[in-house]
């Protein structure tokens, strides 16, 4: 265990940012889940609704530092894709 206050402190302050990163992570697999889940059974509006929230909670975890903003918009198009590919069956 650390013995410095400063070394101290870094500890609280990595626990913290450690939750609140897992926090934002889940939210955007889980977001990320329900939009395949949508695609899969095939549903035009569950998905654009769907896709919505999900390239809402991309961007978010770009702002939290989660994403990097090439990988959240390749996400997002390659989701994208995938629900118009939907909508032209």
């Amino acid at each position: 265990m650390a013995d410095h206050f400063s070394a101290l402190k870094r500890a609280r302050q990595t626990e913290t940012k450690t939750a609140r990163n897992r926090a934002s992570k889940s939210r955007l697999r889980s977001a990320l889940r329900s939009l395949r889940e949508a695609i899969t059974k095939g549903e035009k509006e569950a998905a654009q609704a769907a896709y919505r929230a999900t390239a809402s909670a991309v961007d978010k975890g770009v702002q939290k530092g989660v994403l990097h903003k090439n990988t959240a918009n390749r996400y997002k198009a390659r989701l994208s894709a995938r629900v118009k590919a939907i909508k032209a069956k």
